[in-house]
C-alpha cells in the first residue's frame, strides 16, 4: 500500500492513502453499498432542478459548505482503510509492504516519524468523543421526520458525522499500528520535488505545464529560499499551491487526491492568514498607547509592573516546590 505525506506548509502536512482497487459489486459490504448509494444520491441532488422550492440543490449547496469546514486532517485519515484482522496479521508476519512518499527537499526525512506519529495519535481522543456524541444526538433528531416532502436532514447529517469520525478514528489506528511495526518505509520522491518546485517557481498551472521541468539545481535553490523564509523554523510558510493539486494527482494517476490537496491548501492558507492578522492587531494594540518604538506594557505604572513581577516570581517558586515534591 502506498501512502503520501504532502507538506502543505512548513509545519502542516496532509496524509493520503492510495486506493489500490475498487471492490467488485459482489464483494461490497452493506456499509460500502450504503456509502456508494449516498454519494450517488448527493450527486443527483446537485443536478436536480425539478424539486419543490429547489430544495435539493439548496441542501447540497449548504451541505458542501459544511463539508469544507471539516478539517483536512480528518479527510486525510479517512483515506486509510479500517484495519482488518487478516491485514493486521499480515503486517505482524511482515507480508504487507507499506511505503510513504514525500518531497525530500521540502520535508526533512528526520521529521517524518514525528509527523506521522502526531497524525496517528493527536486526534484519536477527539474523534472518539465526537463519534459517541453523534450517536447520542441521533435520537433527538427524530421529530424532524414529521416535516413533509423533505427527508430528516439533521438525522442524516449527524449520521454522516458519526461515520466520518469512525472512519478517521479507524485510519489513525491503522497508521499507529503501522508505526509500531516500523512501517511505512520512507521513500523520497523526485517527482514530488519537481512538482513542488514548479508550483513555487511559476504563478499558474498553465505556465507550469508550458515551462521546462525544474532542474535539480533549481529545486535546491527554491528549497533553500523556503528554508530561509521560515526564520529557523519560527515561521510557517506555504509550500504548496491550490492549483498544484491537480498536477500531483495527474503524476500519480490519483484523481481523488486533487480535491484533498485543494481543501487542505485552502484551510492552511486561511489559518496562516488569520494568525498573521492576529499578530498585526496585537502589535497595533501594543503600539497604540506607547511612544515610537515603545509598547503598551512599557507605559504601565511602576507599582503595577512590580506587582506583575512579584506574582510571576511566586508562580515560579510554586512550580519549583511542586517539581521537587514530585521527584
Amino acid at each position: 500500500m502506498r501512502l503520501f505525506l504532502l507538506p502543505i506548509s512548513t509545519r502542516r502536512s496532509l496524509i493520503y492513502c492510495e486506493t489500490i482497487h475498487q471492490k467488485a459489486p459482489a464483494d461490497r459490504s452493506y456499509l460500502d453499498k450504503a456509502t456508494l448509494k449516498a454519494s450517488e444520491t448527493w450527486v443527483a441532488w446537485e443536478k436536480d432542478t425539478k424539486a419543490i422550492w429547489d430544495w435539493k440543490k439548496k441542501v447540497t449547496f449548504y451541505g458542501n459548505s459544511a463539508l469544507k469546514r471539516i478539517p483536512y486532517e480528518e479527510w486525510g485519515l479517512k483515506t486509510l482503510p479500517a484495519l482488518s484482522a487478516a491485514r493486521k496479521q499480515s503486517i505482524i508476519d511482515g507480508k504487507e509492504k507499506y511505503e510513504v512518499m514525500f518531497p525530500g527537499r521540502y520535508l526533512s526525512p528526520q521529521k517524518l516519524p514525528g509527523i506521522l506519529e502526531k497524525l496517528a495519535k493527536e486526534r484519536q481522543t477527539m474523534h472518539r468523543s465526537k463519534l459517541l456524541w453523534s450517536i447520542v444526538i441521533m435520537p433527538f433528531t427524530a421529530p424532524f421526520m414529521l416535516i413533509p416532502v423533505i427527508p430528516n436532514l439533521p438525522f442524516f447529517y449527524v449520521l454522516y458525522r458519526a461515520y466520518s469520525h469512525w472512519r478517521a478514528l479507524s485510519g489513525s489506528r491503522h497508521l499507529e499500528f503501522l508505526l509500531k511495526h516500523n512501517l511505512p518505509t520512507p521513500k523520497p520522491s523526485a517527482i514530488l520535488d519537481e512538482v513542488y518546485t514548479a508550483g513555487l517557481m511559476y504563478p499558474t498551472r498553465a505556465l507550469s505545464r508550458a515551462a521546462p521541468r525544474p532542474t535539480e539545481q533549481q529545486a535546491d535553490e527554491v528549497a533553500s529560499v523556503v528554508s530561509r523564509q521560515t526564520n529557523n523554523d519560527t515561521e510557517d510558510v506555504m509550500v504548496l499551491q491550490k492549483w498544484n493539486g491537480k498536477l500531483i494527482a495527474e503524476q500519480f494517476e490519483l484523481p481523488d487526491m486533487e480535491v484533498e490537496i485543494e481543501r487542505a491548501v485552502e484551510q492552511v492558507e486561511s489559518a496562516i492568514k488569520s494568525k498573521e492578522k492576529l499578530m498585526e492587531e496585537k502589535l497595533e494594540l501594543e503600539k497604540a498607547t506607547g511612544k515610537e518604538g515603545e509598547r503598551a506594557k512599557d507605559r504601565l505604572p511602576e507599582h503595577i509592573t512590580e506587582k506583575i513581577h512579584a506574582e510571576a516570581e511566586h508562580v515560579a517558586d510554586m512550580a519549583k516546590v511542586q517539581g521537587k515534591a514530585k521527584s
